[in-house]
């Protein structure tokens, strides 16, 4: 999964969680049950997980582009520079 379809995947499990809570508590509001609020929701989170945690193709439309291995030995990796100096207390 590239990083859009991470992006995609999390805006529809908070879209579609949303969704499903409204939809639970109306039904369960209307039809006076907790359980049946609390069978929907649950219904409503296993489908969302369904839809958002598998590896889709359609999270993968925008594929990072990698180097060769020959082409990271023609670009060394920065060295970092560490500083050996203290710093001093002020009094």
């Amino acid at each position: 999964m590239d990083w859009q379809g991470q992006k995609l995947a999390e805006h529809l499990m908070q879209i579609m969680l949303l969704a499903s809570a409204v939809v639970a508590f109306v039904t369960g509001y209307i039809m006076r049950s907790f359980q049946m609020m609390m069978l929907i929701y649950a219904g409503a989170v296993v489908l969302t997980t369904f839809i958002t945690v598998p590896n889709w193709p359609f999270f993968n439309r925008h594929p990072s582009k990698w180097l060769d291995p020959s082409e990271t030995e023609k670009h060394p990796k920065p060295q970092v520079a560490v500083s050996s100096k203290k710093k001093s207390a002020k009094k």
